[in-house]
């Protein structure tokens, strides 16, 4: 199995070790999390925190287990945490390496006990393990972990109060506790040790990335006490976190059962090797539970729920290539029963409130994983039953629906009002739309013609010419109109947006798509010279800018407090996931040649494997040199892209 590993080089520089984030995910929306070196720098940072609406109404319960070794009179503390002006204790001088393969691994060396750690996230269950491995100790030992409960929405933070549960119940073999009233109970199960009750509040722990990001970042956090355990060398143990009672359960069994569904993952894939495993494992942390029976994926972590566009855009590359068929069709169905207007919901709210369907592009993107699931999965069935589906979509767009999508008299496809933001660059500040484009924009309305030659193209697969004919016909009179509308001449690239008399001439990534969707739109001379704009003003080792650097409005950084980000994310911000379609076009313009480029292209991305979410990849980078990585440390889009023009195009080397 591939492996990302460190050594103590790496993992003995704290600010080196503190940079670096492990993320266990457990198919619910739920996750374990923090950095190498053991100290949060992020409120969603925690040992156990919980989707208890799957995948939504996410709560941090347990914070951290920190551990503490005591031989004879010497005392180790493992643990590490952030306070003001100091870090204490020091655990992370202890760790000889960190390795991530199927599951992230610590290794600790001290008064010549070594101590291998693993952390497990269970799919399925609010539950997350710890293994311990004592692999030697000159004698035996005693260990030493307290539990660290936050008790709170995964958005907020705590401060010491009165309303805790200060009580636990400690029987059955195993530690449990309601810590606020309305939360799911903490279960804790350690076998054989015994635990010593010492509730204290433990104050003012800092998350540094909180506090560049303009937030809040000050805790504190409860101990309900110590658990205790005399070891030797050669012990193995099983730590069981989890909302549900562990009672009759082995925690190596559980770890068993979740390596052996990991390593199925990787087993099945049609080009195996190690950037296709260790995108794979990453992608599976996106594929959730949505409600009893269905599916959906998490845009991205630690904050994202899941969002229409995003799911739409990263169901090819996490389930498709893959081969998940069965989700994916979930994924699909789960989406399909939420359309309203001809409209797919642009996100689900964290708490119970009704979707929302402020998006132009999420409905578009729809039918083209509608097309990528019947290319795989050759599932006539229940493409068949979704097409009247699609159908309605496309009329409800020629009529008109929600925020004044609809088809203009030319046949393209308008949307738009003042104050929303419709399309994927969709940042806003109070009343303010950051990139409004408003009117016509160049990707809505390459999607647009995608959709209608989709919709044509599966009822052809179904015997129905006559009406295929009809979008297909339609279909071509969008893309001759297309290329009157957005081509300018003086600069030899798409239009962004075409609103009235007004031509937007910034050059963004948008028109990218234009020629890498299923169906393009561009003679071949228009297109290699739209890839050529692109590669020179946009393209960087990370991504595509969202803005060219020559702009007035482009920000070199995406930085500092809520606003200035806001102002950045899509006004040079890069973003990784355009990389797919940069490589599509590269491919079927160029051939082997473009293949060769593509090549190149993603081994720039290899290095960041190892950097910010480990084995995952970054939702975003600085626009500018050296295009550290911001955003997100894992975002579905961007692994779904990659993973997926990877093992389309057959880029192994």
């Amino acid at each position: 199995m591939a492996t990302i590993s460190f050594d103590k080089a790496i993992a003995q520089n704290f600010e080196e070790a503190s940079k670096r984030e492990w993320l266990e995910t457990n198919g619910l929306g739920g996750w374990a999390s923090s950095t190498i070196s053991g100290a949060h720098t992020r409120r969603y940072h925690g040992l156990l925190v919980t989707a208890t609406r799957p995948p939504v109404g996410r709560m941090v319960l347990l914070s951290k287990l920190d551990e503490t070794i005591i031989s004879g009179e010497e005392q180790y503390d493992l643990g590490c945490n952030y306070y003001p002006n100091t870090v204490h204790p020091r655990g992370y001088e202890y760790l000889q390496s960190f390795a991530k393969d199927i599951f992230p691994h610590f290794e600790y060396e001290v008064g010549g006990i070594c101590l291998q750690k693993t952390i497990v996230a269970i799919y399925g269950e609010n539950t997350t393990l710890i293994l311990y491995h004592i692999r030697s100790a000159p004698s035996p030992f005693l260990f030493e972990l307290r539990p660290l409960v936050a008790g709170r929405d995964y958005h907020g933070l705590v401060r010491a109060n009165d309303a805790i549960h200060r009580e636990a119940d400690i029987r059955e073999g195993f530690f449990r506790v309601q810590p606020y009233d309305g939360l799911p109970e903490l279960f804790i199960s350690i076998p054989g040790a015994t635990f010593e009750a010492c509730p204290d509040w433990f104050f003012n722990f800092e998350y540094p990335a909180e506090r560049d990001r303009g937030l809040d970042f000050h805790e504190d956090l409860f101990s309900y006490g110590i658990f205790k355990l005399k070891l030797n060398a050669g012990q193995r143990f099983g730590v069981i976190i989890s909302t549900l009672n562990p009672s009759g359960k082995e925690a190596f069994e559980l770890y068993e059962r979740e390596r052996q569904r990991r390593q199925n993952l990787v087993e099945r894939l049609p080009l195996r090797n190690e950037f296709s495993e260790i995108l794979t494992l990453a992608a599976d942390q996106f594929s959730v539970q949505r409600g009893a029976h269905l599916r959906t994926l998490i845009a991205g972590y630690h904050w994202f729920s899941d969002w229409g566009r995003d799911t739409m855009i990263s169901l090819p590359g996490i389930m498709l290539v893959t081969g998940r068929y069965e989700e994916a069709r979930k994924v699909l169905q789960s989406f399909a029963e939420s359309v309203s207007q001809g409209m797919l919901p642009n996100r689900y709210p964290d708490g119970n409130e009704p979707p929302e369907y402020n998006t132009a592009d999420a409905s578009l993107w729809f039918f083209v994983a509608v097309e990528k699931y019947f290319r795989h999965a050759q599932d006539k069935t229940f493409v068949r039953s979704i097409l009247p589906v699609l159908q309605e979509m496309i009329q409800w767009h020629d009529r008109g629906t929600r925020y004044n999508i609809h088809v203009d008299r030319d046949g393209l496809l308008y949307s738009g009002e003042p104050g929303v933001q419709l399309t994927w660059m969709d940042a806003k500040v109070g009343n303010w739309v950051v990139t409004p484009r408003q009117g016509k924009a160049v990707e809505i309305n390459a999607l647009w013609y995608n959709a209608l030659r989709i919709v044509s193209h599966l009822l052809l697969s179904f015997n129905e010419s006559t009406i295929a004919l009809g979008y297909e016909e339609w279909a071509e009179q969008v893309k001759e109109r297309f290329n009157e509308l957005f081509w300018y001449k003086e600069g030899q690239y798409l239009y962004d947006y075409v609103d009235g008399d007004y031509h937007e001439t910034a050059v963004r990534p948008n028109q990218i798509f234009a020629i890498s969707l299923p169906f393009p739109l561009l003679s071949a001379e228009r297109a290699k010279s739209v890839l050529q704009v692109v590669k020179e003003k946009l393209l960087t080792p990370f991504g595509l800018r969202s803005l060219a650097p020559d702009h007035p409005d482009y920000r070199p950084r995406y930085e500092g407090d809520p606003v200035s980000r806001d102002h950045a994310y899509h006004q040079g911000t890069v973003w990784l996931w355009l990389l797919g379609p940069l490589i599509d076009a590269l491919v079927r313009i160029y051939g082997q040649e473009g293949k060769n480029q593509a090549k190149a292209v993603l081994n720039n991305i290899v290095p960041h494997l190892s950097e910010a979410g480990i084995g995952s990849l970054s939702e975003i980078f600085d626009g500018d040199p050296p295009h550290a990585p911001k955003g997100c440390i894992a975002q579905a889009w961007s692994v779904a892209e990659i993973l997926r023009v990877y093992m389309e195009n057959a880029l192994e080397e």
